[in-house]
């Protein structure tokens, strides 16, 4: 594992931003979020303009969290959905504030672009692809195209690199015929989900696994986003390294694959209360990458907070591994010369010897080398 191929990022929500920065009793910054919203109650009340303030803010806000994660190395982001409130029940148009709301856009597209940071989306549970009812498909293709749009006048790339995912959203008591649906309904959508969308493996038994989902990935090209810890509960008689592998193979065009990581939280917790697929504060284990170049997309409770301390957890493994690379290269390198030391200090150099030369030879981890070479020094 080396840093350089893991890009980490976070979801939607700031926690640092979110909240109002004050000095005493004073604000001094407002609050800094894209997920300003109303209930549909308030949206029949205040209608269109109210929709479009909110609106603005959120997008003018997207801008400054873009600029704060460049400032903070972070390169990858996943934007809320709810920029536009009830985005599906009015055309962008309509908006009095578009024209501004257009121009906001643009520059966090043009920001993204020029820090090269990677900008996603992930509809929520309620886009299923593949029911059965058509008024649930017909609302999942508006709210999927809504997404589409938004990229479109950002200027994202039409790829899976700038990518909108979602779960199939149901097997409805047969998986493959709930993908021929998926299959089915995927011409419906229009082309800036299309080229985009991508299709991520279940925590639930009757759901989708990476196997499942190479079905879809073969009939309409989505590229499959492979969650770790859901494969946990959903793993198919795959392993991890297995499932990863699978889903790296359907990303194309040279576009990094995504993952989504996290951790029990019943662990995190000490609770065995708390359902274990339930996704945990922060780490306390680094992600493993088994030698993939990868774009990891964190899904603990703490946003960019937890972020940080899988940054730290995995330069710690990469320094520790560090060490034992060059601890494992003097004793493999060195041979002779230890063993010359041994002889002029007066140790007891044929045991050593003897077990430096079978040291030398095996074909062994750093780590198993430095353990065995800890091991030697003991003997007299």
């Amino acid at each position: 594992m080396t840093l350089s191929n893991i890009n980490l990022g976070y979801a939607c929500i700031n926690e640092e931003l979110k909240a109002p920065l004050k000095k005493g009793r004073r604000i001094i910054r407002d609050k800094i979020t894209t997920n300003r919203s109303m209930i549909l109650r308030t949206f029949n009340e205040r209608g269109l303009s109210y929709v479009s303030e909110l609106a603005l803010k959120n997008c003018l806000d997207l801008e400054k969290i873009i600029q704060w994660n460049e400032d903070h190395e972070i390169k990858f982001f996943r934007m809320s959905s709810d920029l536009f409130p009830w985005a599906t029940k009015y055309n962008f148009e309509d908006l009095p504030d578009w024209q501004a709301i257009q121009e906001s856009l643009q520059r966090s597209g043009e920001l993204a672009t020029k820090y090269s940071q990677r900008l996603t989306f992930h509809p929520g549970p309620f886009n299923k692809l593949a029911s059965p009812k058509k008024e649930i498909v017909a609302n999942t293709i508006d709210e999927l195209n809504y997404h589409g749009k938004v990229m479109d006048v950002m200027g994202l790339s039409r790829t899976p690199y700038n990518k909108i995912n979602i779960h199939v959203g149901g097997a409805y008591g047969d998986r493959m015929e709930a993908m021929k649906r998926f299959v089915l309904n995927f011409k419906y959508l229009d082309k800036s989900v299309q080229t985009r969308l991508t299709v991520e493996n279940d925590d639930i038994e009757s759901l989708f696994s990476v196997s499942n989902l190479m079905f879809l990935a073969s009939e309409v090209g989505t590229p499959i986003v492979f969650d770790y810890h859901h494969h946990k509960f959903r793993p198919d008689k795959e392993t991890e390294f297995g499932a990863l592998s699978m889903a790296a193979t359907t990303w194309y065009g040279g576009v990094t694959p995504v993952v989504h990581y996290s951790q029990s939280r019943a662990t995190e917790q000490n609770d065995p209360n708390i359902k274990p697929n339930a996704h945990s504060d922060s780490y306390w284990e680094p992600f493993e990458d088994y030698g993939y170049t990868l774009d990891v997309m964190l899904e603990c409770k703490s946003k960019e907070k937890g972020l940080f301390k899988m940054r730290q957890l995995l330069k710690e493994r990469s320094s520790k591994e560090e060490q034992e690379f060059q601890i494992g290269d003097i004793v493999k390198n060195n041979f002779y010369l230890l063993s010359e030391i041994f002889l002029v200090t007066g140790i007891n150099y044929g045991k050593r010897t003897c077990n430096l030369a079978l040291l030398s030879s095996k074909q062994t981890t750093p780590g198993q080398i430095v353990a065995d070479f800890h091991e030697l020094t003991k003997l007299s």
